[in-house]
């Protein structure tokens, strides 16, 4: 793979026009506003990131969680770019110096096809079908379909999102660029691929899609002819994964001290396992003058989160060739200096003790999985038999942008997950109760 094809500023489902600039704003700056200003991205403000969304206390929902992810992919394109224009200084009349846009965007964007209620909202979905009332569906289906719906995944959705036409304002979707929907799909192969981990990057209706992209970047593909595709992942992959990781982790157990799930020395031994001597003589100079907790916490954090972008930003640089090869094995943070993961892991081991699995998180992905469960089996029983009263009462809830009236099963299935997986944590709540009777709107 070469840096001059994979960045490019074509627009998917805008091949054939040319969009003329009004501003001064780059294709990836205007990628980045598109979604910044969309109804998807709005709602990510009422969807669970960890933590049930707060009542006094504020904790990170997906939006916050996405616009800080964001801005630490920026830091890491920027740092890339820079080093990669030194290294290879013909490339910096291209769109090499993008980069930290690209990322900026496509960090905005990976979040957005999660359902709600965390991830409790895509198991809910997939074992519906695996294990629940959607079995008797399987044999209506197609293998490829199937694993499509029993492996429900949040960033296929997220790809699915960005590229289907009821979410843009033109066919052909939100006309991302190439490079800013490349840069999303962590897993650059099909549901049949998935295995037990359930990761994959698109869903079957959305192959073609990728492959177009693919081969407009110069992806490498990995498979043989014949073989499900898969392809290495796009380069920039790897910077959104590593904001991703840095994020989710050092911001969780800031959540964490603010609930008591972790007490001050706790959290605080937590953050300075990532420190040396000399930062750690830094970190006491600053405490000295500020002695509000919750301050130092959050410098704390910070400094954490950008020594990890600097090593980041270091482990890309010396594996260059090899992820361009689409050699490269792994997440950039399993590949830090030791003494880092091995502090890393520790978090991630505190984090699942102390955090994923305290009362509170496993609270509300109970009631959450229940909640999406009944939706998916009320919504489905409708658009299988849309002639009956309650089946209409149903579907005339549902927007027109999505395709209810479908001619294929799959199609149908798809526009219902299209509608739960778009709804907010409160506002599926609120649909289950009003569907089960147990409230009424206010008159």
């Amino acid at each position: 793979m070469n840096w001059q094809q994979l960045i490019s500023n074509k627009r998917f489902g805008l091949e054939q026009i040319h969009e003329m600039q009004k501003d001064d704003r780059s294709e990836f700056q205007r990628d980045f506003d598109r979604l910044i200003f969309s109804a998807p991205f709005r709602r990510l403000q009422n969807k669970t990131q960890v933590f049930p969304l707060p009542g006094s206390i504020f904790v990170h929902n997906r939006l916050t969680h996405s616009l800080e992810v964001s801005c630490v992919g920026r830091s890491l394109g920027d740092s890339i770019s820079t080093k990669l224009i030194a290294k290879h200084p013909e490339l910096a009349a291209t769109h090499i110096t993008e980069i930290g846009a690209i990322i900026s965007a496509a960090c905005l964007s990976h979040d957005l096809g999660n359902p709600p209620f965390g991830h409790s909202g895509e198991k809910a979905i997939s074992t519906y079908f695996s294990e629940g009332k959607g079995l008797v569906l399987r044999s209506e289906l197609s293998s490829m379909e199937w694993e499509d719906l029993t492996h429900f995944e949040g960033n296929a959705n997220a790809f699915r999102l960005l590229t289907h036409q009821f979410f843009g304002r033109r066919k052909g979707g939100f006309v991302m660029t190439y490079s800013t929907l490349a840069s999303i799909v962590k897993y650059p192969y099909p549901s049949i691929l998935a295995g037990k981990k359930s990761k994959f990057g698109f869903f079957t209706s959305e192959i073609e899609d990728y492959i177009k992209i693919a081969d407009e970047l110069g992806i490498k593909r990995l498979s043989k002819t014949g073989a499900p595709i898969k392809y290495a992942r796009h380069p920039l992959v790897f910077l959104v994964e590593a904001a991703d990781d840095i994020c989710y982790q050092m911001m969780d157990i800031e959540d964490a001290y603010k609930l008591k799930l972790l007490t001050l020395r706790e959290t605080k031994e937590l953050y300075q396992l990532f420190l040396d001597d000399k930062k750690k003589k830094r970190v006491n100079e600053i405490f000295n003058l500020v002695s509000d907790e919750n301050e130092q916490i959050a410098y704390l954090r910070a400094t954490v989160i950008g020594i990890l972008v600097k090593e980041c930003t270091q482990v890309f640089i010396e594996n260059e060739n090899a992820i361009l090869e689409g050699e490269f094995e792994g997440a950039l943070i399993k590949h830090i200096n030791p003494s880092l993961e091995e502090a890393y892991k520790q978090c991630s081991k505190i984090a699942v003790e102390k955090i994923y699995r305290s009362r509170d998180v496993l609270d509300i992905e109970l009631a959450g999985f229940h909640v999406i469960s009944t939706l998916l089996e009320l919504m489905i029983d409708a658009v299988q038999s849309p002639e009956k009263a309650y089946s209409e009462l149903l579907i005339n809830r549902v927007s027109s942008q999505y395709d209810i009236n479908s001619p294929t099963l799959y199609g149908k299935i798809q526009a219902v997950l299209d509608y739960i997986s778009g709804m907010t944590d409160v506002y599926a709540l609120d649909l289950y109760r009003k569907i089960k009777g147990n409230s009424l709107p206010a008159v």
